[in-house]
């Protein structure tokens, strides 16, 4: 995939910040332990292996944990934690739904949000594709 590949001397944020604002979300495997690594870094968390790879996650997942966040001004937003169908749990936000009615459970797909300065995955909920 285009811009998966770091610069030299580019920090991991840096390709995953690439990865966005292309419209995808970047992780990164090891492959001493096949394990799937988010937030992206520098060297494995479960084995130390330092060779990691960069992928591209397919965006789908499935909503592990959920809650509504009450501003004293403002609409709630909801707060989630997904895990994405490569192995990896990532939070976010379920947007299109109102906070309150997003379930454990739920499928969802990627959408970057390109509003503010920074490129942002949230998730919205899927039909019943694969």
């Amino acid at each position: 995939m285009p811009g998966m590949n770091p610069k030299a001397g580019e920090p991991p944020a840096g390709v995953y910040r690439r990865c966005l604002e292309s419209g995808w979300l970047g992780f990164q495997r090891c492959p001493g332990c096949e394990a799937a690594v988010f937030y992206p870094r520098v060297i494995c968390p479960f084995c130390g292996g330092a060779d990691l790879t960069w992928q591209t996650s397919s965006g789908r997942g499935v909503v592990y944990a959920t809650t509504a966040v009450y501003r004293r001004e403002g609409d709630p937003y909801n707060v989630v934690l997904v895990d994405l169908e490569e192995g990896f749990r990532m939070m976010s936000r379920v947007e299109g739904v109102p906070a309150e009615k997003v379930e454990v459970g739920a499928r969802v797909k990627l959408r970057v949000d390109r509003e503010g300065d920074d490129p942002v995955p949230v998730f919205v909920l899927r039909d019943e594709d694969p």
